[in-house]
């Protein structure tokens, strides 16, 4: 008998692949709590364990990669808090939790309030490196603010000891761990800034459980490191413990004995230096005292060789070569200047007007002469050009004429010339100008045909 394809009907893997689909698209990634039991380590290095409350329970998966980047390895019985996805083991159909993470219960919170912690306190500028101060570099006193029954005090009073001998220590106890720890150490921090008797501070603890720790993430207290006005180191449990004071305080060390010796530097490198540098005074002081005892002693042979009498008397010498030199320079500036007047009146004479004058008027006069000369000769050119132009004139003019006897009539007398008779009637008076000078006449008849 033949099966009979119906496309509503599910393979169980098809079932299985489709419901873990949705399982992957339906849930973001969970944190679950739960208590870990059945682990199983196989050879692959992934870890199977199923987790379980007081009414349920669901299986696992870490796998290896996971596992290995892991901070915690969970063990049976175990109270923990796991970051997963939900899935599905598609070969058994079991409904699973692919974990991410694990950390202890309690953990994870812990963690999340002192991310947040830390946050706020750098956004206001508490964490920030510009506001921290250096601890002074030779500090007269420094204040230990710990517990006074703890290995802390121990390690930083021997490494102080070690390296500053002589350096003065005020301890101000305080409790490091428990619920009134935070306001012990607040309140010891206080004490230390009013009394102003050191000039840094060292907050210190020694290692435990981060539990042991969680005074040192108190919010007022972190406040406290922030506002001291005395530097303040901290050295707080192991090199990988970091609390919430680490950060705003001035410096952090990572250990108790760290903290003691970046306070108090080590004795020995300074006394050498100290030597170095008293090697080079004592050097320094040798040459300088040498050099003035040299100084002296040239002093007194010049003394021993030089009297105060023979010391004058080069004084007076050395005045008569000044006189002297200044008696000759005085001679030969005045040579100078004689010289250079008796060539300035030399110019000056050169430069006379009554010198320059007399040329000038004999000049003049040639001219004068020459001018007067050239204007006899002009004046007698030019009248003998109008004699001969008045002589033209007179040969060619009308009173040439009137002498050779001819007359020149005008109608009316001193009008205009009569050329035609015909313009004169009988009885008309007339002008006439002959030769020698004029008349009026009257006209009798004419004759026109003359």
């Amino acid at each position: 008998m033949r099966a009979v394809f119906d496309p509503e009907i599910y393979t169980v893997s098809r079932l299985n692949r489709e419901v873990r689909a949705v399982l992957d698209g339906a849930f973001p990634v969970l944190r679950v709590r739960g208590e870990v039991s059945n682990l199983a380590a196989p050879a692959s290095g992934h870890l199977y364990f199923t987790l379980r409350d007081a009414g349920a329970a669901v299986r696992c998966a870490l796998f290896r990669a996971r596992a290995r980047t892991g901070a915690m390895r969970p063990t049976n019985g175990q109270q923990v808090v796991v970051r997963a996805r939900v899935g599905l083991y598609e070969p058994r159909g079991d409904f699973q939790l692919i974990v991410e993470s694990v950390e202890a219960d309690g953990a994870g919170a812990a963690r999340l309030a002192f991310e947040q912690l830390a946050a706020r306190l750098e956004a206001e500028g508490l964490c920030a490196p510009e506001r921290k101060r250096a601890p002074p570099a030779f500090p007269r006193q420094v204040g230990l603010i710990t517990s006074p029954s703890g290995a802390a005090l121990h390690d930083l009073l021997v490494v102080l000891r070690r390296r500053q001998p002589g350096l003065a220590v005020l301890i101000y106890p305080a409790q490091v761990q428990g619920e009134d720890a935070a306001a012990s150490l607040v309140a010891a921090l206080a004490r230390a800034n009013a009394r102003a008797e050191c000039d840094v501070l060292i907050l210190a603890r020694g290692g435990g459980a981060r539990e042991d720790l969680e005074a040192f993430n108190d919010e007022t207290l972190a406040r406290a490191v922030a506002a001291s006005s005395i530097p303040v180191v901290t050295g707080v449990g192991h090199e990988t413990d970091l609390s919430i004071a680490d950060l705003v305080a001035d410096r952090r060390a990572p250990t108790p004995s760290a903290a003691a010796e970046l306070v108090a530097p080590a004795r020995e490198p300074l006394l050498a230096q100290l030597d170095r540098f008293e090697g080079r005074l004592a050097l320094a002081l040798r040459q300088r005292i040498e050099a003035e005892r040299q100084r002296v002693q040239g002093l007194e042979r010049g003394l021993r060789l030089l009297h105060p009498r023979a010391r004058l008397e080069q004084r007076a010498q050395h005045l008569d070569r000044l006189e002297t030199r200044l008696a000759a320079a005085l001679a030969a500036r005045l040579q100078r200047e004689t010289q250079r007047l008796d060539a300035l009146a030399n110019r000056l004479g050169r430069c006379h007007p009554g010198q320059r004058l007399a040329p000038a008027w004999l000049r003049l006069q040639g001219v004068e002469r020459r001018l007067r000369q050239a204007e006899a000769a002009l004046l007698e050119r030019r009248r003998a050009r109008l004699a001969r132009a008045v002589a033209g004139l007179d040969a060619r003019g009308p009173l040439a004429t009137l002498a050779r006897g001819y007359a020149v009539v005008t109608y009316p007398p001193g009008g205009a010339p009569v050329r035609d008779p015909a313009v004169l009637a009988p009885g008309a008076r007339v002008g006439v100008r002959v030769h020698g000078g004029a008349f009026i006449a009257r006209v009798e008849a004419s004759d026109e045909d003359d």
